[in-house]
């Protein structure tokens, strides 16, 4: 018989899918309007860039206290209140009449933005286990990896019809629907008799070791400095589509990022396919020295093509990206189980000190390098190539010395051999 308290996977799926869309939305959808709202509050392009940078800060910062946190009370708690959060900070945003007002209410996004992918995960590991937990969570990476390529479509499409507080006012209706729908679908799935206090010295206590682990240092920056290449594109997007970007020798106008971000979503789609459908006939040190081939071969292409090219236009001038997406797609399962192979009984602990690693280096990318680089697409053109450079050298490092400690017959958690 089923578990009437247990909601049906394609509901979860769906549910779980939407409050981890919640995180890309509210970065993405704002891009389009980025102009307008820096003309309005009297902010230059690199002052609205820091409403990414203290976003991404923010969610690093929570992202490494939001599963304990529902270790300690519920699942269920965290994400009710954090979706309250969420939508009481985008109203912020919506109402906000200067620079430092906006970018404290982005920080507070930041802050409740996370319990939707990260207690999220926790959810299915609660209510799942083996080939059914996997399969949820491939729906659920499905119907995330679509924000990222609709939100900037839906942003310029509200943008054509209201002001740009409308975005943040999209925002606050999507959280409370989530709200809704979590209150009447997902049910508390951590018992309480399962939940432990969570005491900061003993979460330090937990991290520490993993954070100082050489090989966990390793692998987290390899990932990290290689998504960080399309991050950089991805958070230079309102100048690199507006203002250098042409279709038929004319500049994109705010309806349009749909241009640049669905090809490159489209890439990371197609490669986490290919990844799955690898999984068994490929090892993983294979794929992804395939991936890196990949990207290596993008970011190629975008130097030849960048330096070359008179003016970047459209198809050509996202191919790149999404080559490296697909390159990325094929990297990225192979170095997170490695990741969490390392530690099975503190599994939550190094996914989210590998998320914390990488938004660290985004926010970074997102508040130094693209205000520096952005308007010069051959100066993003070769950051972009030296990040994809960085990853790889990180990855050469680790493989090197999995031999040595293998040739000296030194035990080492081995990478794995599917991609699953």
């Amino acid at each position: 018989m089923p578990d009437p308290a247990r909601p049906s996977t394609r509901r979860l799926a769906l549910l779980l899918g939407g409050l981890a869309m919640f995180g890309p939305f509210s970065i993405d959808t704002i891009f389009p309007a980025f102009r307008v709202i820096g003309l309005q509050l009297h902010a230059d392009a690199v002052a609205m860039q820091q409403t990414i940078s203290v976003y991404l800060i923010a969610y690093a910062a929570m992202s490494i206290v939001h599963g304990p946190l529902s270790d300690a009370i519920g699942r269920r708690r965290v994400i009710l209140g954090g979706l309250l959060v969420f939508a009481a900070a985008s109203a912020g945003c919506a109402l906000s009449q200067n620079l430092p007002t906006l970018l404290a209410f982005r920080a507070l996004q930041g802050l409740s933005s996370g319990v939707g992918l990260i207690v999220g995960r926790a959810v299915i590991r609660d209510v799942l286990h083996g080939p059914d937990a996997q399969r949820l969570m491939s729906r659920v990476s499905m119907i995330f990896g679509i924000a990222p390529a609709i939100a900037p479509i839906i942003g310029g499409w509200i943008l054509g019809w209201q002001r740009w507080p409308m975005i943040f006012w999209f925002l606050v209706v999507f959280a409370v629907a989530l709200l809704i729908a979590t209150w009447a679908w997902l049910p508390e799935t951590h018992a309480p008799e399962a939940r432990r206090p969570m005491v900061l010295r003993h979460l330090l206590r937990d991290y520490a070791p993993i954070f100082l682990n050489p090989r966990f240092q390793r692998l987290a920056a390899a990932s990290a400095f290689t998504f960080g290449a399309l991050f950089l594109y991805i958070a230079s997007a309102p100048v690199f589509v507006l203002e250098i970007l042409r279709l038929n020798g004319r500049h994109l106008d705010e309806t349009q990022f749909g241009w640049f971000f669905v090809p490159t979503i489209g890439g990371m789609v197609l490669g986490a396919f290919a990844s799955g459908r690898a999984a068994g006939a490929f090892d993983g040190d294979r794929l992804v020295r395939l991936g890196f081939v990949t990207s290596a071969t993008a970011m190629a292409f975008n130097l030849v093509y960048t330096f070359l090219a008179d003016m970047l236009s459209l198809p050509w001038a996202v191919v790149p990206m999404s080559l490296h997406a697909f390159g990325i797609a094929l990297v990225f399962p192979v170095v997170t189980l490695a990741i969490l192979d390392m530690y099975p009984l503190q599994r939550g602990g190094a996914s989210s000190l590998q998320a914390f690693t990488s938004l660290v280096l985004n926010a970074l990318v997102a508040g130094v390098l693209s205000p520096l680089l952005s308007s010069d697409p051959r100066w993003l053109a070769m950051a972009a190539a030296a990040l994809v450079a960085i990853g790889w050298g990180f990855w050469q490092w680790e493989w090197r010395a999995a031999r040595r400690h293998a040739l000296r017959g030194m035990p080492l958690p081995t990478l794995p051999d599917e991609v699953l």
